[in-house]
């Protein structure tokens, strides 16, 4: 069988592990009409120009660039094995998605549900901008079956817009929002940024309310990370001015929950917040540790146990994909990283504890054993003491507990999570050299 993927990396038989099949799908989608200030994603840029008025765009949907893409993308598609379970979940993310035809979405659902089958109560969930859609367009992504929106506000006052290097305005915002009322989708998540530059608590604190007012059933807060190559990395250092300082970047993570639980959103995982019953059921296959199909320029799948990386450089990932397609060995093909052992301990945790609810004792000592577990408790005893780690018991726990479930607290073992797992990689890190 021509495959893009090794038959050790992706057979079709269940993991040996007793993993789940995968029943979620990543699509990534590259284009953007420009390159934001902090953005580090694989994209492609293919301009700036304003919608037609048909749901297409000059040098946007319409363009040989994103249709050629389109047409690779479904190509490794069909080259992928499936585990012959129906996908309960899709993500188109990007890059920006809603530079897509509705015809080219179609496609590629279309694509997905030829080769693993799409549940009828599927969660579609599709980022879109603000500015790049028009009515009949978002109409035409509804009918075609997405029904959850993720929409990249990031902030509501048009001088941060402006030093992030966004595209669009606090007006396009309030006219994104009424276009998917109008189309009739009830799911829509906003996203936010903090630690901005020039950002203070009192313009985060007007976002948040703003947010609010919109009536969302979701919104996610990602605090700014200055990631290197990326315009941001040439101009800012962490932790200087006019970046937030840490200590304000503290207090924006906690205004966020205090402000978003009190109008009736439950913080799930470290940066999201959900009203009931629209977690993100996407997101938590990632945070579960779930496995995964991810597919286009860049994207990673995670499937028995290895994850996956595809290549990041748009002609690179069209070789890679016609090297398959033509049954030809793949030069640098991407290597499948997969774990093992305590290192995998480590990397639960890691995603895991992302979640309100942490994750369950009784499961980590079945899996890695009572040494394992042993080791763990005696490397987060401070952490423990510093009320940033609990152990929820269910119904009872000890000093070395089997029982109960392990979870950071809300909001400060959230914000000082990356301390937390720092410490515990650490202490597991010698058992892989």
């Amino acid at each position: 069988m021509d495959s893009l993927y090794s038959s050790r990396s992706f057979p079709q038989e269940a993991d040996p592990r007793g993993e789940k099949s995968p029943a979620a799908a990543y699509i990534h989608i590259p284009f953007c009409r420009r390159r934001c200030f902090y953005c580090d994603f694989p994209i492609a840029v293919v301009g700036d120009k304003p919608p037609t008025g048909t749901g297409d765009r000059i040098n946007g949907s319409n363009s040989g660039t994103i249709a050629q893409y389109v047409e690779v993308l479904r190509q490794e598609i069909r080259q992928s094995p499936s585990w012959g379970t129906p996908l309960q979940t899709v993500f188109l993310g990007g890059g920006t998605p809603s530079l897509l035809s509705v015809a080219q979405l179609e496609a590629i659902l279309a694509e997905l549900k030829r080769q693993f089958g799409i549940a009828s109560n599927a969660e579609i969930s599709m980022e879109i901008d603000p500015a790049t859609f028009d009515l009949a367009q978002v109409q035409g992504y509804k009918a075609a079956g997405v029904n959850r929106v993720s929409l990249g506000v990031q902030a509501f006052q048009a001088e941060l817009l402006q030093a992030a290097g966004r595209s669009h305005t606090v007006n396009d915002i309030l006219v994104a929002v009424d276009l998917l009322h109008g189309a009739g989708f009830t799911n829509i998540s906003l996203d936010l940024i903090s630690g901005l530059p020039y950002q203070t608590l009192t313009q985060w604190k007007e976002s948040l309310r703003r947010a609010i007012d919109l009536s969302p059933t979701h919104i996610s807060c990602y605090d700014l990370i200055v990631e290197a190559g990326t315009p941001f990395s040439r101009q800012y250092s962490p932790g200087l001015k006019p970046l937030p300082s840490d200590e304000l970047t503290a207090e924006m993570y906690r205004m966020a929950q205090s402000l978003l639980t009190t109008h009736g959103f439950e913080h799930y995982e470290i940066s999201n917040y959900a009203k009931l019953g629209y977690q993100c059921r996407h997101n938590r296959v990632y945070w579960e540790n779930h496995p995964f199909y991810g597919f286009g320029m860049g994207a990673t799948s995670y499937l028995n146990g290895d994850r996956f990386a595809r290549p990041r450089k748009t002609w690179e990932y069209y070789a890679w994909v016609q090297a398959a397609v033509d049954g030809r060995p793949r030069a640098g093909e991407p290597r499948a990283t997969g774990t093992r052992g305590q290192a995998d301990l480590a990397e639960q945790l890691m995603l895991g504890l992302r979640l309100a609810e942490g994750v369950a004792v009784a499961d980590l000592h079945d899996r890695f054993g009572a040494a394992a577990i042993a080791r763990l408790w005696h490397c987060l005893q401070p952490y423990v003491q510093t009320g940033w780690v609990t152990i929820v018991p269910e119904p009872a726990t000890d000093s070395n507990p089997t029982t109960g479930r392990l979870k950071l607290s809300d909001p400060e073992g959230f914000l000082f999570s990356n301390v937390v797992l720092t410490a515990i990689f650490e202490a597991f890190e010698a058992d892989e050299d």
